[in-house]
């Protein structure tokens, strides 16, 4: 019964970081390590705000509201 009750929780904390795109950091450290293994990894917050200034560049690239 617990085991499924934890398989249960990591199938909706998956989706809600996929859903949120809260994963895109992994993703992203993962990509730079399968490509150069020792090339500089930039923090979460260095990468959101990187990720932020070019949706704001370029306003096809996030869809805002405001």
């Amino acid at each position: 019964m617990r085991s499924a009750l934890r398989r249960a929780a990591r199938g909706i904390r998956w989706y809600v970081r996929e859903l949120t795109d809260e994963s895109a950091h992994d993703r992203y450290v993962a990509h730079v390590r399968n490509d150069d293994p020792g090339a500089p990894v930039p923090s979460r917050r260095e990468f959101e705000r990187a990720r932020a200034d070019r949706q704001e560049e370029d306003p096809r690239q996030g869809f805002r509201c405001c």
